[in-house]
């Protein structure tokens, strides 16, 4: 079973974001921030500003006009997707990359996890459910998890076909294996980088939400948009062959047919859309 000393070490192993970055999100959070505060953090980092752009005039977004500064894109797009844009931009880096054990080829993981997000952010659009601003955040990083344990599982499975067989969740093989599954290992990660407590829940309990202390809408949609993401394979490896829906979330969220379909149909264009970029 893993040790709290390994787990420190692995953690330490995670890069994670850039010191620059952080200070960057941490402007966008404040209230009293403006644009051009927001455009000063940036000066001194050319690249993340040249990514911003670069996503903010993606066929993603079909703005009528081009964005042409930080400034323009912070009053264009808003407060809340530009804070997106840099989180996806500071952690595809860290997330694009192969995961051994977990049968994850180089970008397998991250286009998995932007997927999630897409989904997760239609499906609070489709279901009008407000107050998850958070959830685009705990959507990309649901799986970071896996960059923890990735080495662990293939050093502990000493079968090839162990995941596949048997009707236990892949989870509860994760346990039993090493002692602790990835969405609690990525709970663990992103309570060292200091994110928000709700994010944090999600993420520890995007398999199991009946698992959480209380529900979540947040925790709820990025379970349903997680398991969607499967289904239209937009795969996480070995692990999209053992879950399935949760039926309390379906009838939490008041979901139907209808809307899950929609949600997949624009999921499916802003993947493609995303992919050009």
């Amino acid at each position: 079973m893993i040790s709290k000393e390994l787990l420190d070490r692995l953690i330490r192993e995670i890069p994670s974001p850039p010191e620059n970055a952080v200070r960057v999100l941490e402007v966008l959070r404040d209230s009293e921030s403006t644009p051009s505060k927001v455009e000063e953090a940036l000066r001194y980092d050319p690249g993340l500003t040249a990514n911003i752009l670069r996503m903010a005039n993606s066929a993603y977004f079909g703005l009528p006009q081009r964005i042409g500064s930080i400034r323009q894109a912070v009053v264009v797009l808003g407060w809340k997707r530009v804070y997106d844009l840099v989180m996806v931009s500071c952690m595809s880096s860290v997330m694009d990359r192969p995961v051994e054990g977990y049968d994850l080829a180089k970008g397998e993981l991250w286009r998995h996890s932007v997927a999630v997000s897409v989904t997760a952010e239609l499906l609070a659009k489709e279901l009008e459910i407000r107050g998850v601003d958070e959830v685009f955040t705990a959507s990309l990083l649901h799986d970071i998890g896996k960059l923890l344990l990735g080495i662990l599982i293939k050093e502990h499975m000493r079968d090839p076909e162990f995941f596949s067989k048997g009707d236990s969740s892949f989870d509860r093989l994760e346990k039993g294996l090493i002692g602790i599954d990835h969405a609690e290992a990525g709970a663990i990660v992103l309570e060292r980088w200091g994110l928000p407590h709700r994010v944090v829940n999600a993420v520890r309990y995007h398999h199991n939400p009946e698992d959480s202390p209380k529900p979540d809408s947040m925790l709820d949609i990025l379970h349903l948009a997680d398991v969607t993401c499967l289904i239209l394979g937009f795969t996480a490896g070995k692990e999209g062959l053992k879950y399935e829906p949760s039926s309390s979330v379906a009838k939490r969220l008041n979901m139907s047919s209808s809307i899950l379909e929609r949600a997949s149909s624009l999921t499916l264009e802003k993947m493609n859309q995303l992919m050009r970029v």
